[in-house]
Parts: C-alpha cells; sequence; structure tokens
C-alpha cells in the first residue's frame, strides 16, 4: 500500500476519495489548494499526487511543474471536470502519470493508483540496465550464441576482400545491417553503401534503377540517370530481396557480375564497376531454381559466399542482450529515459515466437517505451502491446472454418423461427 496525497478545492471529492482509498489500505492526505497541496507534498512526500486542475490558488499545472522541477519520483494524476483535449496533452506532456476525468469511476481511479505503486516499487526493485560501449552511431549487430559467433567470424574474412556475398534469413533477421557492418569493417568503407530493394521498384523500372538510363530511353526520360551500380561507385550495392528480380533481367545482371562491364538503358557506351555486390533474400533460392523462376547460373554467382542468419526463435539466449541493446537506442531516437525491467519481462519476451523475429522484438519495445510511464517497463505492459500486435483470430481462419461459422449461424437462426425458411 502507499501513501498518496490528494488536492481538490471540493470537500466532497476529497472526503469521498480519502475514504475510498483508505478502505483500500492506502494513507491519505488531503489539502484544499496548490500551495497548501505543494506544502503538504514537500512535508509527507507521498508515492502518489492525485491533482485537481481547477484550484483557487495555483492550478494542477502549476503545480505538476513544481513537483517535477523538484526531481521527485511520485506520480501525479491529474484530475478534472472539463474534457478539453489541450488540457490532457499538456498535463502528459509536461510529465502528469495518467489524466482521469470527474464524475469519478471508483475502478478507473483504483486502477490507475495500483498502477503508479507497481511502477514505484518495479523502479526501486529493478536494476538499472548496463551502459553500451562504443559510439552509439556504430553499426553493431547483437549476439553472443553460436550461431551468431559464427557469422561475426565470417564477417571478419570477408572484410578483406571483395567478394560476392549471399545473405538468406527470415524478414527481420537483420540482412542489411550485416550486409552494412561488412562494408564498414571493409577497407573501402569511405566509398558509398547503396541499397536497391528489388522487391519495392515495378517491374518496368527496375532494370533502369539497377544500371541507369539514358535520355530519350523511354517515355519519361528526360534527362540522363545514374543507376545504383553506378552510384556505388567502388563501394557496396545491397540488393534486398534479390528473389524479385524479374527472369528478363536476371541475364543482364548475370553478364554484369561476369564481366563487371554495364550499359545504361537506351545506352551503348559499356561502363566499368569495382563494387561489391551483397545480396539477400528471405526466399529459398534453390527451390525457385527447381521451379524455374530463377537462373541457375545467377544462382551459383551470388553465393560465392553464404551467410545463413538465424531466427530470433533459433536465438533466445540473444534477447537479454538485444533489449539492452534496443532500449539505449530507443531512448536515444525518443528521448525517453526508460532504463530498467519489471522482473519477468525477459522471461516473457524469450517465451514468444517472434515471427518478425529482431525487427518485431524492436518494434515492440518501441511501443511499450512510448506507453510506459516512467523508467520501468512493467510485465502486463509488455503482455498488452504483445497481445495488440498478434493478428486477430478470424484473420487467420481458412475458408473452410468460416464456412463451418456461417453453417452454424444459419442452423442456430433457423431452429430459432422453428426451421422456417421462408421468414428467414
Amino acid at each position: 500500500m502507499g501513501k498518496i496525497l490528494i488536492v481538490d478545492d471540493e470537500h466532497s471529492i476529497l472526503e469521498s476519495l480519502e475514504m475510498f482509498l483508505v478502505e483500500k489500505g492506502h494513507t491519505v492526505y488531503t489539502a484544499s489548494s496548490g500551495l497548501e497541496g505543494f506544502d503538504k507534498f514537500n512535508k509527507e512526500d507521498p508515492d502518489v499526487l492525485i491533482l485537481d486542475i481547477r484550484l483557487p490558488d495555483l492550478n494542477g499545472l502549476e503545480v505538476l511543474d513544481r513537483v517535477q522541477g523538484n526531481g521527485c519520483s511520485a506520480k501525479v494524476i491529474m484530475m478534472t471536470a472539463f474534457h478539453d483535449m489541450e488540457t490532457t496533452i499538456q498535463a502528459m506532456k509536461r510529465g502528469a502519470y495518467d489524466y482521469i476525468h470527474k464524475p469519478l469511476d471508483a475502478d478507473e481511479v483504483e486502477r490507475s493508483v495500483n498502477r503508479a505503486l507497481r511502477i514505484l516499487e518495479a523502479d526501486r526493485e529493478s536494476p538499472v540496465l548496463k551502459k553500451e560501449k562504443g559510439p552509439r552511431n556504430q553499426e553493431v549487430i547483437i549476439g553472443k550464441s553460436e550461431t551468431m559467433r559464427d557469422i561475426f567470424k565470417m564477417i571478419g574474412l570477408l572484410c578483406q576482400n571483395r567478394a560476392t556475398v549471399l545473405i538468406q534469413g527470415e524478414t527481420g533477421t537483420g540482412k542489411e545491417l550485416i550486409a552494412r557492418v561488412i562494408h564498414a569493417n571493409s577497407p573501402f568503407c569511405d566509398e558509398p553503401f547503396i541499397t536497391l530493394d528489388c522487391a519495392a521498384v515495378v517491374e518496368n523500372l527496375l532494370e533502369s534503377e539497377l544500371f541507369g538510363h539514358e535520355a530519350g530511353a523511354f517515355t519519361g526520360a528526360v534527362h540522363r540517370k545514374k543507376g545504383k551500380i553506378e552510384l556505388a561507385g567502388s563501394g557496396t550495392l545491397f540488393l534486398d530481396e534479390v528473389g524479385e528480380l524479374p527472369l528478363g533481367l536476371q541475364g543482364k545482371f548475370l553478364g554484369f557480375l561476369q564481366r563487371r562491364e554495364y550499359t545504361r538503358v537506351g545506352g551503348h557506351e559499356p561502363l566499368l564497376s569495382r563494387c561489391r555486390i551483397v545480396a539477400a533474400t528471405n526466399r529459398d533460392l534453390s527451390d525457385m531454381v527447381r521451379r524455374g523462376e530463377f537462373r541457375e547460373d545467377l544462382f551459383f554467382r551470388l553465393r560465392v559466399v553464404t551467410l545463413q542468419v538465424p531466427s530470433l526463435r533459433e536465438r533466445l539466449s540473444d534477447i537479454p542482450e538485444l533489449v539492452n541493446h534496443f532500449l539505449h537506442k530507443i531512448n536515444l531516437e525518443l528521448g525517453t529515459d526508460v532504463n530498467k525491467l519489471q522482473t519477468g519481462v525477459i522471461d516473457r519476451l524469450m517465451a514468444h515466437h517472434w515471427k518478425g523475429n529482431v525487427r518485431d522484438l524492436e518494434n515492440v519495445l518501441v511501443e511499450a517505451v512510448v506507453r510506459a510511464r516512467g523508467r520501468v517497463l512493467l510485465l502486463d505492459e509488455i503482455e498488452r502491446t504483445l497481445s495488440m500486435n498478434e493478428p486477430s483470430v478470424s484473420a487467420g481462419l481458412s475458408p473452410a472454418s468460416l464456412n463451418g461459422i456461417e453453417k452454424e449461424h444459419i442452423e442456430k437462426t433457423l431452429s430459432q423461427l422453428g426451421w422456417n425458411r421462408t421468414r428467414t
């Protein structure tokens, strides 16, 4: 149970709230003005401050500013009878933990107070996350599992040459990050790192994106355009989702890999390139070759060195370090200070089936941090975020199961109508 200070100029609300919270086992103090409330706050050092917006001297937002200026850990719950958007936004921006409306709902008050106390308790009990070493802007791959250590070794070898690399792995496993780390540690790291997502460009423009085009090469080609190969110079060209390259374009790209020579669309002048090719895919290219969807000779050219990136489900032991890394990154990007985890959070994250892999984990943590009301991530907030990101049951139903539901509904309706089909 906690110490709670209520500040409101309505005596009936003070009395009823005090009685309600005392019955729940809390120690309660009251004040009927902003100045009195601020004095009692400094004297009693409450865990939770329930503060009305409209007060006879200082308004609630001014009291909130003074309380926050003291650097205290108390959670402030604002309350008002005026439901305007601007005041709500201002209160939350200025550090309020929650905002509730009059007439007060007992369940809402109890939930808000209990959650605030849980956050304070978790904050006291949870250790601060360890600080990361190294520059914050450095490309870094997180992992200590055996599979990731093997990948680190290969990256170290690949950094010494320009060998073509094929990175295979599920969506969200960090294939582009691996490509960037290979480039960043190579002797040509000061050269460009250029990306082309083969799945994101319409088929008739992909050749132009890759090789460039001359002015007048096709309708709309007013000026000469450099392709991704040319832009990469002596650096790295990262081809994401290389399995989406159209068959017709695969032959021309194969020719480039064989001769390191190409021409722009609509051009005749041969151009040379020393760029390294790093390709990535979440598809089984060998299976695509068997089905005639991907050229076998191109497949062999691309997989000079192959890196198979494990799914997050295959390296659950890396989750604690990944969480630590992502929280530091998220705090830096969002200006937040969530640096503690309630007991059970890591176990829950390790028990989850991460279909979206590392990217999915990062997205869940971003959402949980945005929703956090303090420095600590609560287990129930993680549960809520995970459940919100799960596909709905109906989205996963097969046509057969949908037909069964429809049939059951029709039979139930007919039964209620005495099986009179005309009435339906």
